[in-house]
């Protein structure tokens, strides 16, 4: 009988695993397939993926490192993919985590099509997309969730939140900030889980430069989390916010919320060092500021944050002005950042900038920028702006030495005559004694750290290891050449401690600055002779600086697209000399440089340039945005007349090069291309008429273009020679003879013979404003030799 009984219970519970696999497996719209499909779907795949994703978050939390130097970021996420980039830190992240996340969700929306997760499952799709750092594709699941859940506005809010944050992440905040509205209006119809969506609106707002309007979005943030994490990191911001608004008491406030909570203890103890700063601030202590930092080094609990408190040390002494012993701490924190790359290049950033902005110790700040480019990882907030100014820093160097050199040379003009000898000396003495780039190199050099990961500079306990027992061994030693050495040969110190320089063309010896001070070397002979004592030199001293500024602007806005450092230096040139030469193209490049950030300044700009500049190529591009394309085509059809002028030219018919160039400057009389246009009429009537008529071409053009720069140095070449041979030149019956052997030769001194033998000629620097000013340079045919 229990025989019988256990045999009809197997066969009845096999029947109703049967029907439940049917039911699971297939796709039937069924209340008992919907209700099988809902259960496996929350449990089997939604619930495990999202604690699969929380742990993969958590994992880049815990070993993410901020930079407490800045606003620190509502979201800590991983780095954009760049399929173009080659760099290793641009692939896409390759995590088995996520993959199986992806790989959970797609099984979910092909075998479970009638359950009620389907939208969860497209959003986890986003997600583990967004944390590979793959945007693109995350946007488009996000906006195909946005779409087809509409009327579900929870799920609707989701989607647009992370779809935000992917264009954000892309760097693409036009489009983020047209979501974010759309988002934005959403929020008052959704009563819950909105805490995100208003820290994304904050990070927007704070991406835009808007911290004011960031700090209601991130207030709100912080009062509907239920993350506690989230809490913390968000007051943090918050006092940093306020910070930006001249509001220390809201920004104490929220500091002394971080400390009283329970924060991480790197989130908690930059809390109380911001702390420190604003409660010394508002006693009207500076002091204390110092010596509560430095109070903090004697607790052992932070002996790890020894680079940090010398960091924040430096940062006040800058803030007062006090650049040296700013330089000092900065220096203090390069070398007790030992195993911290991230702190160190800090660091050396703040130097670098220090140098470079303040002390305008160029060698120093290019050799500090390189160590800057070494030690911050490739995240680094305007990374590849400090990269690109460290690759390019020799452009702007010689021009700020430039700009230097003629102020210093000013400043001896305006002494009285009986001084300038002893403070050119003085000045002598100063530049050679600028030391070689003494830079503590921690972390091996850019070559080294770009070998392989083996490497022992890569290894940074190695490293530190390494440290102590070379400490135990020699003690502290400075990192310089020969450092066994107690003593040196005169040579080494000298290599060591002296730099020979060169400053506009200047020559500077090492040996004037022993010399007795009643010599004058040819050092400072040189100085003498380049000191703007007349009215004209002055000109052409103001004039170099000019230049300088406008080229140091220029390279800031079209090369390094630092759009807030061109827009202080044109202010700045404008400023120093309002009516400098290059008046259109600094309002045009304020009104391009403003466009974005403040349009009503931009507007200001754009009346000069219309009302006062109206004939310029500028204001016609302001009118008309298809001009430069139109210019650009113009130029092409000058330049192929050019060429054909000279093929003309080459076939000696110099009588129609005459009436062709005459035409020619008739029909295109604004083109850049004119001063050569006159040049080639001038070479022919030279080969057709006496050499007076000669003269009177070249007279003209030097009258008509006088600030050609590539012309009228040929010009001004053959007028002294044919002033220097003139009564051979007067024998001639036409002044350019056809190479007779028995004629002397007219031909370009040595100097320029080089300039013109090679043929190519390029035209001089140009500004073709398009969408920004810059400088078109065009090869054409070749210059004619006389």
């Amino acid at each position: 009988m229990n025989y019988f009984i256990s045999r009809h219970v197997k066969l009845i519970l096999f029947c109703l695993g049967l029907c439940i696999l049917y039911a699971c497996s297939s796709q039937k719209d069924t209340a008992t397939s919907r209700a099988m499909q809902n259960l496996t779907s929350r449990y089997n795949y939604i619930y495990n993926a999202n604690l699969i994703l929380e742990d993969y978050i958590s994992s880049i939390q815990q070993t993410h490192s901020d930079n407490f130097s800045d606003i620190l970021p509502v979201y800590i996420n991983p780095v954009a993919f760049n399929p173009a980039a080659v760099d290793p830190i641009q692939a896409p992240v390759d995590r088995k985590e996520l993959d199986e996340i992806i790989s959970k969700a797609q099984t979910l929306i092909a075998d479970k099509s009638y359950s009620n997760y389907i939208d969860d499952a497209y959003l986890l799709l986003g997600k583990a997309y967004f944390y590979k750092g793959n945007y693109f594709i995350a946007a488009e699941y996000f906006d195909y969730t946005a779409h087809t859940y509409k009327k579900d506005k929870k799920t609707r809010l989701q989607a647009l939140n992370w779809k935000v944050r992917s264009y954000m992440q892309l760097i693409n905040l036009k489009t983020a900030a047209a979501i974010s509205d759309s988002l934005e209006t959403l929020l008052d119809s959704v009563k819950h889980n909105r805490s995100e969506p208003y820290a994304t609106l904050a990070q927007m707002s704070m991406d835009l430069k808007r911290y004011k309007e960031a700090i209601p979005y991130l207030q709100s943030a912080v009062k509907e989390s239920d993350n506690k994490k989230n809490k913390i990191r968000w007051t943090y911001i918050l006092g940093q916010l306020y910070e930006t608004q001249n509001d220390p008491q809201s920004a104490l406030k929220c500091y002394r919320k971080v400390q009283s909570s329970n924060a991480g203890f790197e989130l908690y103890f930059n809390a109380n060092m911001s702390r420190i700063k604003l409660a010394a601030q508002a006693e009207g202590r500076s002091k204390t500021k110092t010596e509560q930092m430095l109070a903090l080094l004697k607790d052992d609990k932070n002996a790890d944050f020894i680079n940090q408190v010398y960091y924040n040390i430096a940062n006040v002494y800058a803030d007062e002005q006090d650049f040296t012993n700013a330089s000092a701490y900065y220096n203090r924190a390069i070398r007790t950042s030992t195993t911290e790359p991230y702190q160190r290049g800090l660091a050396y950033l703040k130097l670098a900038d220090l140098n470079f902005n303040q002390l305008n110790n160029y060698v120093k700040a290019k050799s500090y920028y390189d160590s800057a480019v070494i030690n911050l990882p490739k995240t680094y907030p305007n990374y590849d702006i400090i990269a690109r100014k460290n690759k390019n820093l020799q452009y702007l160097t010689d021009r700020y030495q430039l700009i230097s050199v003629q102020d210093s040379l000013q400043s001896f003009a305006r002494l009285p005559e009986g001084e300038r000898f002893q403070r050119i000396q003085t000045f002598q003495t100063a530049v050679q004694a600028q030391p070689i780039s003494p830079i503590p190199q921690v972390g091996g050099t850019a070559s080294q750290l770009k070998g392989s990961g083996t490497f022992y500079f890569d290894n940074q306990n190695a490293m530190a290891l390494g440290l102590l027992d070379f400490k135990k061994k020699w003690g502290n030693r400075k990192q310089e050449d020969n450092w066994r050495q107690s003593i040196r040969t005169s040579e080494q110190a000298n290599t060591q401690k002296t730099l020979t320089a060169t400053i506009n063309g200047i020559p500077t010896d090492p040996d004037q600055a022993s010399a007795p001070k009643n010599q004058i070397t040819p050092g400072t002979a040189a100085l003498l002779a380049s000191i703007p004592v007349n009215p004209e030199m002055l000109q052409s001293s103001n004039q170099k600086i000019v230049n300088a500024y406008y080229e140091i602007a220029s390279f800031y806005q079209q090369e390094l697209n630092d759009t807030l450092e061109a827009i202080r230096i044109f202010e700045e040139l404008l400023n120093l000399f309002p009516d400098n030469n290059f008046l259109p193209a600094i309002n045009y490049s304020l009104y391009l440089a403003y466009k974005n950030s403040n349009p009503k300044k931009s507007e200001q700009y754009k009346d000069v340039v219309l009302s006062k500049f109206a004939n310029s190529v500028y204001a016609k591009t302001i009118l008309d945005p298809a001009f430069s394309v139109k210019q650009s085509e113009l130029d092409r059809v000058v330049e192929s007349q050019y060429n054909l002028l000279f093929s003309t030219y080459q076939t000696k018919d110099f009588q129609a090069v005459i009436k062709k160039a005459d035409l020619l400057s008739s029909s295109y009389p604004d083109n850049y291309l004119l001063p050569q246009f006159e040049y080639l009429k001038a070479i022919a009537i030279g080969r057709t008429e006496p050499v007076d008529s000669l003269i009177v071409a070249f007279t003209a053009i030097k009258n008509t273009f006088p600030e050609d720069k590539l012309i009228i140095p040929l010009v001004d070449s053959h007028l002294a020679y044919i002033k220097a041979h003139l009564n051979e030149f007067k024998r001639r019956r036409i002044a350019l003879t056809d190479f007779d052997p028995n004629e002397p030769p007219f031909s370009n001194p040595p100097s320029m013979r080089s300039a013109t033998a090679a043929n190519p000629l390029k035209a001089a620097a140009v500004n073709k404003p398009t969408d920004e000013v810059k400088e078109k340079q065009v090869s054409i045919a070749q210059v004619p030799t006389p």
